[in-house]
């Protein structure tokens, strides 16, 4: 194989990747840093550095993977998020930018509660990128980590253990609310809320299904968690979800029928589309 520079080499993975990737530049200096575990500025800066053929054969291998749509974060195996860095794989959802609104939202509302320490659940887990952190930004609290699927717990536990959190954020699986010990102050969550054959290809492709899949009308968990929560709520405790941008009036009307004394409101994330939906019962309930 003849020597081939950085330079080279992102140019090529960069055309390669144009036709499947709108950061195609962008997945190449990610992939090429990945394979020469380098950081990303290492390799923007040492575009002469001539690849040996192993790390050739390697970086192309991860490019023709980028190239059938393979998530960039699957293939590095990690995922950057609210200042966090993240283990990820198949096993569980990628963490998503607007889901830090949900984060920012959660830790105002834990924050101003005078509970201490505040109990917290966050149902559907996942990769632990909620619970992991809201706990390093309240350090008053008291986690519950919530997931149906044993494989994404497993991620969950590896990122706890990363950041030193497991006397603090307790794994459980199970169905929705169902595993906790009792009512909490604060439910987060992101469900399963996409109609799955709107999504694009490679999530669709790669990505697991049961966390992105909420029925017909994307509304399914919801219905679920929404209808169990004032089982699960503490008086004066809140409840924030992820929406998708067309469902802020159908999971609001579902709060209002469950907790029918509960303040209730809708957050936006930065591209100004509806993102978050919270529900907050008064401390007495008349």
């Amino acid at each position: 194989m003849d020597q081939v520079t950085i330079q080279h080499a992102l140019r090529r993975a960069a055309e390669q990747l144009q036709a499947t990737s709108a950061t195609a530049r962008l997945d190449a200096e990610l992939l090429l840093a990945h394979t020469l575990g380098w950081s990303r500025a290492r390799v923007v800066a040492e575009r002469d550095y001539a690849l040996t053929s192993a790390q050739q054969t390697a970086f192309m291998a991860l490019v023709a993977r980028r190239a059938n749509l393979e998530p960039v974060a699957y293939l590095i195996g990690r995922r950057e998020f609210f200042g966090l860095e993240l283990l990820v794989d198949r096993r569980v959802l990628i963490p998503r930018p607007e889901t830090e609104i949900l984060v920012e939202l959660a830790i105002a509302e834990a924050r101003r509660s005078r509970r201490a320490p505040i109990t917290i659940a966050d149902i559907g887990v996942g990769s632990g990128a909620i619970a992991i952190a809201l706990a390093m930004h309240v350090p008053h609290a008291i986690l519950y980590g919530v997931d149906l699927s044993a494989d994404a717990l497993e991620v969950a536990a590896a990122n706890v253990a990363r950041y030193g959190l497991h006397n603090r954020i307790t794994l459980l699986e199970g169905d929705l609310l169902a595993p906790l010990p009792g009512p909490v102050d604060l439910i987060v969550s992101n469900p399963p809320y996409t109609i799955l054959s709107d999504i694009e290809a490679g999530v669709y492709r790669h990505e697991p299904h049961l966390a992105l899949d909420g029925g017909p009308d994307g509304l399914d968990c919801y219905r679920r968690l929404i209808a169990a929560a004032p089982d699960y709520l503490h008086r004066g405790g809140a409840m924030l979800l992820e929406i998708g941008a067309w469902q802020a009036q159908a999971v609001v009307h579902l709060l209002r029928q469950a907790l029918p004394q509960a303040e209730t409101g809708v957050d936006q994330d930065l591209a100004g589309r509806d993102r978050v939906v919270w529900a907050r019962n008064p401390d007495v309930i008349n």
